[in-house]
């Protein structure tokens, strides 16, 4: 799987979309097993004031000391999770897409050894786990979620692994890795920031 991903995602042209809005990096983190990959997924903290106990991807804010969204979201993904970029073997970006927050958020696909220690910061995070892909690209979704985003309704899956609810915009880049990475076919509407145009 982790060979098509790679193959499918370097001919892959992510949207892009011009913003003044804050920038963001995002790690969509793979595990190198071979027949099934895991993805690497976060519980952020109960206490935290906003995207509080929600499931999501390490990553965060752009810092004007990064060179750019990849050195982001491998900064974030080892202040996170204990991951060191020297660990991450950055496969590409996915599309860019609008928080709800208002932050532009680029995500970056990585494979990562599948035994290498994660460890949750706990100012950030209450848990950090793994979901097989083959999981998702079953597609035995939990409820599709209808989500109003800047006049638009969305229509977006969300899964349950564990008592645990993916959805929201951790979904909708689940949703295009799977489908530019394994041809998975889960129906998705363009978000409405990628109707603006292409770069």
């Amino acid at each position: 799987m982790l060979k098509t991903i790679r193959k499918r995602l370097a001919g892959f042209e992510p949207r892009r979309f011009p913003s003044d809005q804050p920038q963001a990096g995002v790690l969509i983190a793979l595990t190198d097993h071979v027949s099934d990959p895991e993805v690497i997924l976060t519980k952020r903290a109960a206490r935290l004031s906003t995207h509080s106990g929600e499931i999501a991807f390490p990553g965060g804010k752009h810092d004007e000391t990064d060179a750019d969204l990849l050195t982001t979201a491998l900064r974030e993904a080892e202040e996170e999770v204990g991951l060191s970029p020297d660990d991450v073997d950055v496969v590409g970006p996915l599309g860019q897409v609008m928080s709800k927050h208002g932050l532009q958020v680029t995500p970056w696909v990585g494979i990562v050894p599948q035994d290498i220690p994660l460890i949750p910061n706990p100012g950030e995070l209450d848990e950090v786990f793994k979901v097989p892909l083959s999981f998702f690209m079953r597609d035995q979704r939990y409820c599709t979620d209808e989500i109003r985003f800047r006049g638009k309704t969305m229509y977006v899956p969300a899964w349950e692994f564990n008592g645990h609810i993916i959805w929201g915009l951790t979904a909708y880049m689940l949703v295009e890795l799977l489908n530019e990475g394994c041809d998975a076919g889960i129906p998705m509407k363009p978000r409405p920031e990628h109707k603006i145009r292409r770069w």
